[in-house]
């Protein structure tokens, strides 16, 4: 029998190309999200240092799965977890619904100017880091100086300690975490809808469709596979609690510990007396339960509706 001709392999030129333009984000990827998850195994070590970071880890005793008792033994863990879960539901679900509602608003303005104003206002927020938020809001409800006490005091009304009324701050919590978000969801959604075939409108507009109908019938079907994906990424991170919004923005007041206290926040706080490697123990448990969270997610999306599931 004739040998078989081995095939030669064949870089095409185009696949040269990309393979280079690829290489860079390849290049990052490698160093700061795969070689960085050789710390993974701080979490089952007792942490200590003694020299540089490598000689560090192998020196470290091995401690097993005693750094994840902390996470789970502490008092306020049972606290923590319902906060973190309790508030990510709420974020999730105003976190789709409203950036839809106002993409789809602004979509149907006629003014490209005044599309551009509402788009980038409301993705200002986006920018703005905790801290400086965290002093708009004490400009707003500081017991001295603030807005709102000076307003209520001129109108006769005594002043309010609003740092110590835990019941307001679920409501301005969620009111923030919106406000800063808002704007970056409604432009990934804007897109969408940009690019949406404009026959279907014309179609329908001829076939005398109100702009409800068309929003109904046309739009919101066309971008569901984006709003599906942008559910599904959403619940990755369920188990993780925005550090600078729970922590910065109430400034740590003790009266507010229930409502602000979150896994986040309790590692933090906890760092004082715990070690390292129980800070890496509580954060490779939120990362599986995210990962597990998007895989769930993702397996009842494919059962209801195969085409909009991401794998």
């Amino acid at each position: 029998m004739a040998k078989k001709k081995r095939k030669r392999f064949l870089w095409p030129a185009d696949d040269a190309e990309l393979s280079l333009l690829a290489l860079p984000a390849f290049l990052w990827y490698v160093l700061f999200a795969y070689l960085p998850m050789f710390g993974i195994v701080i979490a089952f070590k007792n942490f200590k240092i003694k020299g540089n970071f490598i000689t560090s880890i192998i020196s470290s005793e091995w401690a097993g799965f005693a750094n994840f008792r902390f996470l789970f033994s502490s008092a306020d863990a049972g606290l923590a977890v319902r906060n973190t879960l309790g508030y990510n539901a709420i974020f999730i679900i105003l976190g789709t619904a409203l950036p839809v509602g106002f993409a789809l608003m602004i979509s149907q303005l006629h003014s490209s100017r005044a599309k551009k104003v509402f788009q980038t206002a409301m993705f200002m927020p986006y920018f703005l880091s905790w801290v400086v938020i965290s002093a708009v809001v004490w400009a707003f409800l500081s017991y001295d100086h603030g807005l709102f006490n000076t307003l209520a005091e001129s109108l006769g009304f005594s002043r309010s300690n609003w740092y110590m009324k835990k019941e307001y701050w679920p409501f301005i919590l969620v009111f923030l975490n919106v406000w800063k978000n808002l704007g970056y969801g409604m432009v990934v959604y804007l897109a969408a809808i940009a690019g949406v075939d404009q026959a279907f409108y014309e179609a329908a507009v001829i076939d005398g469709a109100t702009p409800w109908q068309q929003t109904w019938k046309i739009t919101l079907p066309s971008i569901k596979t984006v709003i599906v994906l942008m559910f599904i990424l959403s619940m990755g991170r369920v188990f993780y609690s925005d550090f600078g919004l729970f922590y910065q923005v109430p400034r740590d007041s003790n009266s507010l510990f229930t409502v602000t206290n979150t896994i986040d926040v309790m590692v933090y706080k906890s760092l004082k007396s715990a070690t390292v490697g129980m800070a890496s123990a509580s954060a490779l448990f939120q990362s599986v339960a995210g990962c597990v969270t998007i895989l769930s997610a993702n397996f009842l999306v494919r059962k209801v509706d195969p085409e909009s599931a991401m794998i």
